[in-house]
């Protein structure tokens, strides 16, 4: 009896291999997002005006953790236009392509409607405990200067190598070796050097149209950075060396003082030092990035008071008259305190910033934003320091974001407003005011995530 009370219960529990699926299948992840972008664009009269629905989904996997450190992932993300306006032709007036609707999907095929895909993410970590990471394969880059920028269907993403790891609980170091990037917008992965110029490359210092796109000669990107918490303080170091291009080195700090119960007043500063590197990306002057010897010099500050239901900013930057600050825009988005959505400071010298944000927050899902600023620019025939072409001008955004509870957890909304108009000359020439300025612009964003 007992021998057969044993066999009973041996064939009623499931084989090892079955138990050891079950486990592998409890602890797999699948994660889905969804996004849905509508973008509309209203020009200055006789200019073009676009609109673009476009929306997007990204399938992924994520193994459980293997052998207690490794993990292997990946994600396939597939968009397509839904409805616009005709995003391949130019504007009549200026010659000029569109700028942002086009940039919602692939600007090398800005007409096409058809389904597009692309291998997002496609990376294995190996983990250290809860003190740090190493992912080596293409992944989300997260850095000052070469970040998601995720404010179209999907964001830049970069490959290589990056490491994460916490010296002590108040000081974490990142190294970074990168040697390939998937630039938003576009739906291929390319080397360091040929992915700058894949967006718009302006002109060169003589106000020639810049020639680096497709003749940048770079391999690979290192990243270095320290964030450490003394304190109310946390310092940010960050040196980030393209090869054959240029050498940027950052300094952030941002402080949160006491100022009354659940009340502070908010302090920061940033300060960036950048440097040709060899040959600018080229041996000919005319088709470098950067020219040899170029420098530039960045600085931009902080205040704000912060309460639980609203929080204000002040902010100013400058960048000095030394040189124009460098930044490929298929990268990232500038770090400044003064940036606002929908534009840039790069590509600019001896211009200044001043801006102001006011943030609201009157229960835990809803989150509402006003940001105004001036941003004083040099002439725009001033090619040497506008590489844009971009007049001094005033910004006026406005932002609202709703995240849903319940049965709808993981929906999000969100609805941007811009306005810019010109506050410096523009010659009557509509090349200096076509998607630049007096134009505003309702973007209307849902996302999912599961």
């Amino acid at each position: 009896m007992g021998v057969l009370g044993v066999s009973l219960v041996s064939r009623a529990e499931p084989p090892d291999t079955l138990r050891t699926v079950n486990r592998w299948l409890a602890r797999e992840r699948f994660p889905i997002r969804a996004r849905s972008v509508f973008m509309a664009t209203d020009n200055k009269a006789d200019l073009t005006d676009s609109y673009a629905w476009g929306v997007g989904v990204g399938l992924g996997y994520q193994t459980p953790v293997l052998f207690r450190h490794l993990q292997l992932g990946g994600t396939v993300f597939v968009s397509k236009n839904l409805l616009s306006s005709d995003l391949a032709t130019r504007d009549p007036l200026t010659n000029q392509p569109n700028r942002y609707e086009a940039a919602l999907f692939d600007l090398r095929q800005p007409g096409s409607h058809r389904l597009l895909h692309r291998i997002e993410s496609l990376y294995g970590q190996w983990r250290f405990g809860s003190k740090g990471s190493l992912t080596v394969g293409r992944q989300l880059p997260r850095s000052p200067f070469i970040n998601p920028q995720d404010g179209r269907l999907a964001p830049t993403m970069v490959e290589g190598l990056v490491g994460q790891y916490d010296l002590t609980p108040n000081t974490r170091v990142q190294v970074d070796y990168l040697w390939r990037m998937g630039p938003r917008s576009t739906l291929g992965w390319y080397g360091i050097g040929q992915s700058v110029g894949q967006h718009g490359v302006g002109v060169d210092a003589e106000g020639r149209a810049s020639q680096y796109a497709g003749n940048t000669r770079s391999g690979h990107i290192v990243q270095l950075g320290l964030t450490h918490k003394i304190g109310p303080v946390v310092v940010q170091l960050w040196d980030t060396r393209v090869a054959n291009l240029f050498n940027m080195s950052y300094l952030r700090a941002d402080a949160s003082l006491p100022a009354g119960a659940k009340r502070g007043i908010l302090l920061g500063v940033q300060a960036a030092r950048q440097w040709a590197v060899g040959e600018g990306g080229n041996p000919e002057r005319t088709k470098a990035y950067i020219p040899p010897g170029s420098r530039s010099l960045t600085v931009s500050g902080r205040v704000g008071y912060q309460t639980p239901r609203w929080t204000v900013h002040l902010n100013a930057t400058r960048i000095t008259a030394e040189g124009r600050y460098l930044m490929p825009r298929e990268w990232g988005r500038d770090p400044w305190y003064t940036f606002l959505t929908r534009e840039r400071s790069e590509g600019t010298g001896d211009m200044t910033a001043l801006s102001a944000n006011l943030i609201m927050t009157p229960g835990s899902r809803f989150r509402a934003e006003v940001g105004a600023g001036y941003y004083h620019l040099p002439d725009v025939k001033r090619y040497s320091l506008n590489k844009y072409g971009l007049p001094a001008y005033g910004q006026l955004n406005l932002n609202l974001n709703y995240a849903f509870a319940g049965h709808l957890n993981g929906l999000e909304t969100g609805v941007l407003w811009v306005y810019k108009g010109a506050q410096g000359p523009t010659y009557n020439n509509p090349r200096y005011v076509y998607n630049r300025v007096d134009m505003s612009q309702l973007s209307v964003l849902v996302n999912y995530h599961l």
